[in-house]
């Protein structure tokens, strides 16, 4: 598939709708989702290979398998959900429409043909005072969007909406081929989460699992 010009390859469009809390005070944006074959829940970060909800569960709750179903290899979407809900973090990503140049999910072999109006996002959450992207290429078509400086990785820069300020963070990816253990990665969710206000002192529970 992927000597094939662009222009020939099926358009995908985006399978979830933004998962937008109220009261939500964090936007979370990947690029787009893995392929439906690879998803273990009908959420965000679906692919079990996927860390986002182990680092979670070792910020939150002191256990990296805490939203983990082991036994059937899938996480806990139910409660997944209730936690973003209860913690007001949103969900979407970049791009609401992609073509994956080489069939997988790679952000590298990804091209953008839609991305998403995120200020639309911002203007239905008024109390939304940071967004977090999970990867480069979310970085990236965010950055076509707003008129700001890409923080280093784990640090954040300011940008205005409508007389808002926002935080925007550069979060490491919580894939796996993003190469620092999970322990390292849930470092830089913990120091942004505290920062905002989300997390207080769990220091105890960031130790190794």
């Amino acid at each position: 598939m992927h000597n094939q010009p662009s222009s020939t390859l099926d358009i995908e469009q985006h399978p979830l709708q933004p998962f937008l809390p109220e009261a939500a005070r964090l936007l979370m944006l990947g690029s787009f989702p893995p392929q439906q074959k690879r998803w273990s829940m009908n959420f965000f970060y679906p692919n079990l290979q996927n860390d986002m909800w182990r680092i979670m569960g070792l910020l939150f709750h002191g256990d990296r398998n805490h939203f983990v179903d082991t036994a059937a290899r899938k996480f806990r979407q139910t409660e997944v959900e209730q936690f973003c809900t209860e913690h007001g973090i949103a969900l979407y990503d970049t791009a609401t429409a992609v073509r994956r140049l080489q069939g997988n999910a790679s952000d590298k072999f990804l091209e953008v043909v839609q991305p998403t109006d995120i200020a639309s996002l911002l203007d239905a959450m008024p109390q939304c005072q940071a967004i977090v992207t999970t990867g480069q290429k979310a970085t990236d078509t965010l950055l076509t969007q707003f008129h700001m400086e890409e923080p280093k990785v784990g640090a954040h820069t300011l940008f205005s909406h409508k007389g808002r300020t926002i935080r925007f963070y550069r979060m490491p990816s919580s894939s796996r081929a993003y190469p620092l253990a999970l322990e390292k990665k849930a470092e830089f969710y913990r120091k942004m989460m505290e920062e905002i206000g989300m997390l207080q002192d769990n220091s105890r529970n960031t130790s190794h699992q």
